[in-house]
């Protein structure tokens, strides 16, 4: 497994998850760092692991529908090994 850097813009979606403790990703520019086998695999982790941090928090049906809504809203920029 190889570490990649994922740049994410979430400049769309910020402003929703101001309630949440997401830490790393409290940016509209966050880069995470992601353990994973391929680019793609680290771009799926990179954002289910934000969604993980919402729902951790919340469960109720309104998060759910957020983190529905999160997937579509935030943008993938680069990622690099």
């Amino acid at each position: 497994m190889k570490i990649y850097k994922v740049y994410l813009d979430m400049s769309l979606v910020i402003a929703r998850l101001k309630r949440y403790n997401i830490s790393e990703y409290n940016y509209n520019t966050p880069i995470v760092f992601i353990d994973a086998n391929d680019p793609d695999e680290a771009c799926f982790r990179a954002i289910y692991g934000l969604i993980r941090k919402v729902l951790d928090q919340d469960t109720s049906e309104e998060a759910k529908e957020l983190c529905k809504d999160l997937k579509h809203d935030i943008r993938i920029i680069r990622v690099s090994a």
